[in-house]
């Protein structure tokens, strides 16, 4: 049995986490944690779990945590990740990070966007970037998964194709999103009540959403290039999904059956990417680990489609993906129902 963890039981994503992990029989789920001051049995917390999950949420230490399990998934806010991994990577404890903690390599950077100095800086920059569709090959060996953000996945999943064939411009794309309201995570926020969000949309964080850097980051990794994105997301009146609608610029004259062969090329035996005819639709990636991807053309403007859960492929199904690379088990497992 592989023992694990959880840091951070009670959102939405350490939800998903928790239900897809039970559908593993060669994994045994050994600690959680709330900053909850008591603590309440999880089914308190998720009374979905009943009957499914006996474990309450407990204030335990980084040691305490390694001595119980083999893996951690730390499902905190992004400060209080870096608080407490280097602990658990010292006790021979190995972290799937869901924080933004360790997914930029340059600690300026985080500082700038995060409005916080980096404790553990010498990991940036050498932490693997948990995107198995582009880096399957180095996750199973490493001991720290920076998991990807999930406007970012949506975003890198509908680009990087483009990108490491040099079929678009790396600057001036055009990313216009959208993401159900359990993005914004279980606390409660004005903007997220019932009465401000319902029949209604609307864009924030416009030229200061945190996804920002990571995309360009990463996509200029996958590139070679300098890649420089305009990235607008917007608040949907949904419980969950992301669709992204973007505008690259193309770098020659190319159709699209071509575009939608290099990318069935790309993704081939990635099993959670699906390139389809139809332009994607939220509802058919719901509850699931897939992203769906599409083109279309309007006159000679490419425009490119991706959909995902914004809890599943968008932050817990993609973890898990990279613990059971980590863990040898198959990348699936979990995670297809």
């Amino acid at each position: 049995m592989t023992k694990v963890a959880i840091m951070g039981a009670s959102g939405y994503a350490a939800l998903e986490l928790i239900k897809i992990l039970l559908r593993n029989p060669e994994v045994e789920i050994v600690a959680l944690t709330s900053r909850q001051t008591d603590t309440p049995h999880i089914s308190e917390i998720h009374p979905c779990l009943e009957g499914r999950l006996d474990l309450p949420c407990e204030a335990l230490t980084p040691t305490q945590i390694s001595e119980r399990a083999d893996f951690a998934f730390c499902a905190l806010p992004h400060v209080a990740s870096m608080e407490v991994i280097p602990d658990l990577l010292a006790d021979g404890c190995r972290v799937v990070d869901l924080s933004a903690d360790y997914r930029l390599n340059d600690p300026a950077v985080y500082e700038k966007w995060y409005h916080h100095v980096h404790i553990d800086p010498t990991r940036l920059g050498s932490t693997v970037y948990g995107l198995p569709e582009l880096w399957a090959e180095k996750i199973p060996p490493a001991d720290l998964i920076a998991n990807p953000g999930c406007y970012t996945s949506t975003s890198i999943l509908g680009l990087a194709p483009l990108l490491a064939n040099n079929l678009i411009e790396p600057t001036g794309i055009i990313i216009d999103a959208k993401s159900g309201v359990s993005g914004a995570g279980r606390n409660p926020k004005l903007a997220t009540l019932y009465s401000e969000c319902n029949e209604s949309i609307t864009a924030y964080g416009v030229g200061t959403h945190r996804h920002t850097p990571e995309i360009d980051e990463v996509l200029s990794t996958v590139s070679g290039k300098e890649v420089q994105v305009v990235f607008t997301p917007h608040l949907t009146p949904m419980n969950r999904g992301i669709l992204a609608t973007m505008y690259p610029r193309l770098t020659s004259e190319v159709n699209r059956d071509e575009i939608l062969n290099v990318y069935r090329s790309f993704y081939e035996g990635k099993p959670f990417v699906r390139v389809i005819d139809r332009i994607p639709v939220t509802k058919d990636v719901a509850g699931t680990n897939y992203c769906d991807i599409s083109v279309q053309f309007s006159g000679d403007q490419l425009i490119v489609f991706s959909a995902l859960d914004n809890l599943i492929k968008g932050a817990a199904g993609v973890a898990v993906q990279n613990f059971n690379l980590m863990a040898g088990y198959s990348e699936t497992t979990g995670l297809i129902i």
